[in-house]
């Protein structure tokens, strides 16, 4: 497939514009999914930014998508996410048909689809709500896919930005909310058998939990693992549900609190949750593992799993959520 750049626009903002879906999941350099290699051609690329690639794969040519402009005509070796192939990018608008308050500072938003309309996605992607002026901001859908016909589910916490702002201050039933996507290819992967560890800070549960609803509905067999960390004991705001697939289910669950407060009389894990699992596990060869939270815990979780934990990076998938 062909598609233009301009000269200032990285190469994976120019596929993107122009509909090509490549694997691309943070947009900062760190999580490494946007690795490819160059066959042909001059770029340009951010070394600086780039945390996601190795020393060793940067000698070999490859370079993150994401901090590369092209500098000539390009020819790029990459490995297409089959499971995102099919699914087509559409613009659509749902009604708000619920808002619901999970903790002081995170809500559930729940939309509704037109009547008849029906809306496909893979469990982990995201959405781009197009606020006024064409301002776009990522939010993850938190449902699994098989419940996107009859609405989709969102959780948002209150970061100060401009969605945020809408979100906390004036949203309400009926609401018509624009979006485009489904976007993203932090997905969950087939052809594996390998036990899943879920690593997720805050609301970074959000396409966590689209991931292992799905796999609960497909009767998964494979041994699934969540890590979910937060500041206070209310940062893990559907704790209640992830306790209920521990108890039924069978996932092992471990919520991690970093910086609880004597009057919230946490009796659990503490610390950071990237380190919890790093206590756990010696040899994380043997794991599919994906991490969505901050950018600073993806980028522990990603340097101190691959470099100290033998986790192999293909087996590595992530997403940097940032302020809405």
């Amino acid at each position: 497939m062909a598609f233009e750049a301009a000269a200032d626009e990285s190469i994976l903002a120019a596929a993107l514009r122009a509909g090509v879906m490549l694997p691309h999941s943070c947009k900062t350099g760190l999580c490494g999914t946007c690795r490819v290699r160059v066959v042909d051609g001059h770029v340009d690329f951010n070394t600086a930014k780039a945390r996601g690639l190795s020393p060793h794969d940067r000698a070999e040519g490859d370079v993150l998508l994401c901090q590369t402009r092209a500098v000539s005509d390009v020819t790029l070796a990459c490995n297409i996410v089959e499971e995102t192939r099919d699914v087509p990018v559409r613009r659509i608008a749902a009604h708000v048909v619920g808002v619901d308050p999970l903790s002081e500072d995170v809500r559930r938003i729940r939309l509704a689809l037109p009547e008849g309309e029906t809306f496909g996605f893979v469990a982990g992607q995201h959405m781009n709500v197009v606020m006024s002026g064409g301002v776009r901001r990522c939010v993850s859908l938190a449902n699994a896919p098989s419940g996107g016909d009859a609405g989709l589910e969102m959780h948002l916490r209150n970061y100060g930005g401009v969605l945020s702002k809408y979100v906390f201050e004036s949203i309400k039933d009926g609401d018509l909310v624009r979006m485009e996507g489904p976007l993203g290819t932090f997905v969950l992967r087939g052809g594996s058998d390998r036990p899943l560890l879920f690593v997720a800070g805050g609301t970074g549960f959000s396409p966590v939990k689209s991931m292992i609803e799905t796999l609960i509905e497909q009767r998964s067999s494979r041994p699934m693992s969540l890590y979910w960390g937060g500041r206070r004991p209310p940062d893990l705001y559907l704790h209640e549900l992830a306790g209920h697939w521990h108890d039924h289910v069978g996932l092992d669950y471990v919520p991690v609190v970093s910086d609880g407060e004597p009057e919230d009389a946490w009796q659990g894990r503490t610390g950071f949750v990237h380190q919890a699992v790093m206590d756990d596990f010696d040899d994380l060869s043997g794991h599919d593992v994906y991490v969505c939270g901050a950018p600073p815990m993806v980028e522990a979780a990603r340097r101190d799993f691959i470099g100290a934990r033998k986790l192999p990076p293909r087996q590595f998938f992530a997403d940097a959520f940032h302020p809405s």
